[in-house]
């Protein structure tokens, strides 16, 4: 017997010790908790362990003191096990304090014991011809079986009430440590009264740690997973059939029987009543999803059908699960976001991004096809907003949607690029010229009592590269309309090599103008202005580029390419700078002339003009009344007050405003009230045809005329001949430019001559 219960109390703490070290180990907040309970555990197992093995007085005495503190310490770990495992309020400090002063004051008296002899004794039993130690109980103990006899209560009610306050599914693991311990509990007083040399109580206290370790770390309430998985899959909107390993249909929630029209006892007629439904869903793969669209009373439906299994035993698989969501809303949703970021709202041809996309893929999918690319303009069509009013404008928005829908969807794609412009991508040999330049002479929307011939212009780009970006394809077929802009007998141009020779030519001045600057290539030259008498009173500072290749090019080559793409604000900063580079100069060497610069309506764009200007004339030391700034007719138009403000700005820094083309335009005198200019350059094509002489010179002399009323000097620019010269002088000019007095000629040239 001896032998027997010490294997057994062996075997029980060698079990507690492998818990404990996997409750140290485990990531549960609770599993320090179990650890410390199962370390109280092992102490009066040890001690019992020691009283049995022993067969020693002294060994057992030791043996009985370590059994009965550790119970002292048993029961304080179950109270705290109890406290976190069924998360309950911590108690008030006191109730803690107080606690622990009576286990303390317990282990004391018992460790008093050998001195006063009041706990407890031994006595020698003879059982099996072996000797056994039984503890021989006084006060000492007495006291020690009812604090721990108190505690445990208050544990043990503690963990009944929460038993039976819970869901009977989910109170399995609270009975089963209420048990457990229960018996430990009872066990432990049968042997106190039996007063049995062995207490074999030991092995139920270490069922209670072993069992508490289980179900604290690794415990699942099957049950309770079952039911509310159960629950939960019930009340999903997906349709659920679960299947066994034989592919019969062993359950389905409400929403999947519903779906297939079948009872609870029509499991059977799943299979079928699917396979109805969708055709065959099955594949060789163990998981799979698809989308299935059915037609319905409802119109189209979508689902989304997914397949998961299960395996079990070796990687057998034991059933499976399908899945089926009705997601008709989101596909519709989804197809419509689809189709309203592609497609454009009004017309529902293309927008320009997708369109740009399907012609990439287009021509490069029929690389042995040739394409054409189309850009076709409304002309005007501000104009019939306004005279018809804007549903019109949409209705024959609608009406031009539909012709090129109709008339190129064939081979070819169509999209709508911004406001009144489209773009089509079509076969070359589908294009029949002739039938669209009809189509297009003739075009009319009718609305009600509304008509309007719209004018339609179609710009062609034949596809020659297809590596180009397909935005630049539809640049250079709108590059193509230019040539038809004033031609309304005409509805459809090409564009062509002289094109094509254009845009490369734009495109190599505009990488070689920062370097032309910085190289000093573009330089300035002078035209003579001269007085009455015919003297050279200054100059007008005007732009040319001293080519490497091409030799000297004039303003009209590169200058309306610089307009267009905003290098020309860098050219007539450099143009300023030279400009009073050369009044410096010939400041220190007592000339005393003007120069006149030219000022872009792009500059005000990119620059502060008056603030720049300025800076120039004060690096270099320049009066500013020597600077003189040229402004054009034209830049006046937009933003008239902005224009008069920066003028009033020049003038107040000290510079003199001269309008250049004075008459060129149709608003000249209208704007001559308000602008605050010190000069009006008058254009002298006015005297350019014979038979108006007449009446040319009776304006020009009026313009004189009412310049000098207001103040205002004159200066007339293209003057070519003597008679002309006299003619101007006298009516009062007094400021002449032009080819009778000298062309434009270098600065080194200039100054030669008019020393």
């Amino acid at each position: 017997m001896r032998i027997f219960f010490s294997l057994a109390f062996c075997v029980v703490l060698l079990i507690l010790l492998i818990s404990a070290f996997y409750a140290r180990r485990s990531p549960k907040a609770i599993g320090k908790t179990v650890y410390v309970l199962l370390l109280a555990t092992m102490q009066p197992i040890i001690g019992n362990l020691v009283i049995v093995v022993s067969g020693n007085k002294v060994f057992s005495n030791i043996g009985c003191y370590i059994f009965i503190t550790g119970m002292d310490v048993i029961v304080a770990a179950i109270l705290l096990f109890i406290f976190v495992y069924c998360n309950l309020p911590c108690p008030n400090l006191a109730v803690r304090c107080a606690t622990l002063i009576i286990l303390v004051v317990d282990v004391v008296q018992l460790l008093l014991n050998p001195l006063t002899g009041h706990a407890f004794t031994t006595e020698k039993l003879i059982i099996g011809g072996y000797p056994y130690y039984r503890l021989v109980p006084y006060m000492g103990l007495t006291f020690h079986r009812f604090v721990c006899y108190g505690i445990i209560l208050w544990a043990v009610v503690l963990l009944f009430r929460i038993m039976i306050h819970t869901p009977k599914i989910y109170a399995e693991k609270y009975v089963v440590i209420f048990i457990s311990l229960m018996i430990g509990i009872l066990w432990q007083t049968i042997m106190i009264f039996s007063r049995t040399p062995i207490d074999r109580s030991m092995i139920g206290i270490g069922i209670f740690g072993i069992l508490t370790f289980y179900f604290s770390l690794f415990y699942r309430p099957m049950r309770l997973l079952d039911r509310m998985l159960g629950d939960i899959v019930s009340e999903m909107p997906e349709m659920m059939f679960f299947f066994d390993g034989t592919h019969k249909c062993i359950w389905a929630n409400a929403p999947a029987k519903r779906f297939v029209g079948i009872k609870d006892d029509q499991l059977d007629e799943v299979s079928p009543k699917l396979i109805e439904k969708f055709g065959s869903i099955e594949d060789d793969s163990d998981n799979w999803n698809l989308q299935k669209m059915v037609l319905s009373e409802d119109g189209m439906k979508y689902y989304a059908i997914e397949k998961k299994t299960m395996t079990f035993d070796k990687n057998k698989i034991s059933g499976s699960l399908i899945s089926i969501r009705d997601n008709t809303e989101e596909q519709r949703t989804l197809r419509q976001e689809m189709y309203s970021a592609t497609h454009d709202r009004l017309t529902g041809l293309y927008n320009r991004e997708y369109l740009y996309e399907r012609v990439k893929k287009l021509i490069n999918s029929h690389s042995e096809k040739k394409y054409m690319v189309g850009f076709v303009d409304v002309r005007n069509f501000k104009m019939v907003n306004d005279v018809f009013g804007s549903d019109f404008g949409d209705y024959a928005i609608k009406c031009i949607a539909n012709w090129l829908r109709t008339s190129f969807s064939g081979s070819g794609i169509t999209g709508r690029l911004a406001g009144d412009t489209f773009g089509i991508c079509v076969l070359t040999t589908d294009f029949d010229k002739k039938r669209v330049e009809n189509d297009l002479s003739t075009f009319m929307v009718e609305e009600g009592e509304k008509s309007h011939h719209v004018q339609i212009h179609f710009g062609i780009y034949e596809i020659v590269d297809k590596n180009i970006d397909v935005s630049v394809m539809f640049d250079r077929a709108h590059m193509a309309l230019k040539t038809i802009k004033e031609d309304f007998q005409k509805h459809i141009a090409y564009y062509d090599d002289e094109m094509r020779s254009k845009v490369l030519w734009d495109q190599k001045i505009t990488q070689e103008a920062s370097e032309a600057i910085r190289n000093k290539e573009i330089v300035p030259y002078l035209q003579p202005i001269v007085d009455v008498n015919g003297k050279v009173v200054g100059a007008e500072a005007l732009v040319r580029w001293k080519h490497p290749e091409y030799g000297l090019m004039s303003p009209s080559k590169f200058v309306p390419v610089f307009e267009k793409n905003g290098l020309i604000a860098d050219v007539d900063r450099y143009m300023w700078r030279s400009a009073c580079e050369i009044l410096a100069r010939w400041r220190k060497s007592g000339r005393d002339m003007f120069v006149s610069v030219n000022i872009s309506p792009k500059d005000f764009y990119f620059m502060d003009v008056p603030m720049t200007l300025k800076r120039y004339v004060n690096e270099y030391g320049v009066s500013p009344a020597r600077l003189r700034v040229e402004i054009t007719e034209s830049m006046m138009i937009n933003d008239t007050s902005m224009r008069n403000r920066i003028l009033e700005e020049l003038k107040s820094i000290g510079f003199i405003v001269e309008m250049d083309d004075f008459g060129s335009g149709y608003s000249s005198l209208n704007m001559l009230k308000e602008m605050p200019v010190d000069v009006l350059k008058i254009d002298m094509m006015f005297l350019r045809n014979d038979n108006y002489i007449d009446r040319a010179l009776t304006i020009i002399r009026n313009i004189i005329q009412l310049a000098k009323e207001l103040g205002i000097e004159s200066l007339t620019e293209g003057v070519e001949t003597e008679r002309q010269h006299r003619v101007l002088a006298e009516m009062g000019c007094k400021l002449f430019q032009g080819y009778h007095f000298a062309r434009p000629i270098s600065v080194e040239e200039f100054e030669d001559r008019y020393k």
